[in-house]
């Protein structure tokens, strides 16, 4: 089981070297994540964009540019297209978005012709490593999905538990957020975590335990628990939080950043490959995180 980013790391260094395609590649952050992701055997990366450009940035960097395949696209639209046509075609094992808006990305990831579109529901997954807690924790969704209904709710939750599987997690323990524990017809978000935490036959099959609802402090702590006399068998203990709305997700992923100093790596699931997909205000190490965390689940 992957329990911190060090793991995380040593796993994607460990297995099969798998091909990164870069959107929109001539970004500083972006290059300096995947140059270090190259460097420590990680990736093979294909960067898409501007030539000119990348190859400015990579030489500032003291990179030498022909140490990279490089393929000249200099409108960002254009480069998404091909970059997904690359992974369609078989060129790659995983995309990360570069210096390109999160739409323009995933119009081409939902393209009939060329795109990577499944049956499910893209969703992204935020995964935080919190001094605080003494294992990673999965967030979702914060990034896609404005106010999903129940199935779709479900949906979020599989593709999380899939990114979990993939780092090695046999028992996996789900808490599905909302202000407190009562079923209340009012409050949506109760009735949803209920109906999900019953459909105990679906995640047994899956070795996943869904508590429901709970609010925040009963999911990561085991003295709220006592506290306040909270049996659920996954208290405390939560691997994912299961938000009911986009604002929570949001909020709460930037809370762990900015008051927590937790370190983050996100990831978008539902599509063929996975995709790395984080903000352009996240950190190179983020960015590098993520590419660590899309090799392993495109390698599982």
């Amino acid at each position: 089981m992957i329990k911190n980013f060090s793991m995380l790391l040593e796993a994607a260094k460990n297995q099969k070297t798998m091909k990164l395609v870069v959107a929109a590649a001539q970004d500083e952050d972006v290059l300096v994540a995947v140059s270090k992701a190259k460097e420590m055997g990680l990736v093979e990366p294909v960067l898409v964009g501007d030539e000119a450009k990348i190859a400015e940035i990579l030489e500032k960097m003291r990179v030498e540019p022909k140490t990279f395949r490089i393929v000249n696209e200099t409108d960002v639209i254009a480069a998404a297209r091909k970059s997904v046509e690359m992974i369609s075609n078989g060129e790659g094992d995983f995309l990360m978005k570069g210096i390109i808006q999160t739409a323009d990305i995933m119009r081409a990831v939902l393209d009939k012709e060329i795109g990577l579109r499944t049956n499910n529901l893209i969703s992204h997954v935020m995964v935080y490593e919190v001094p605080a807690y003494e294992k990673l924790i999965f967030l979702t969704d914060g990034g896609m999905n404005v106010a999903p209904d129940l199935g779709q709710k479900v949906q979020i939750l599989e593709n999380a538990v899939q990114v979990c599987k993939a780092m090695d997690m046999e028992k996996v323990y789900v808490s599905c957020l909302a202000g407190a524990e009562a079923v209340n017809p009012k409050i949506p978000a109760t009735v949803d975590a209920k109906a999900i935490a019953d459909m105990k036959e679906k995640w047994d099959a899956m070795k996943v335990v869904v508590d429901g609802p709970v609010a925040l402090d009963l999911a990561v702590s085991k003295e709220a628990c006592a506290h306040k006399g909270y049996k659920g068998e996954g208290g405390g203990n939560a691997d994912i939080l299961l938000v009911p709305y986009y604002e929570v997700g949001n909020a709460l992923g930037k809370s762990m950043t900015y008051f927590s100093n937790a370190k983050s790596a996100g990831i978008i699931m539902g599509a063929k490959v996975p995709i790395v997909l984080v903000s352009r205000a996240d950190t190179s190490e983020t960015k590098l995180l993520s590419i660590a965390l899309g090799s392993v689940i495109a390698n599982h």
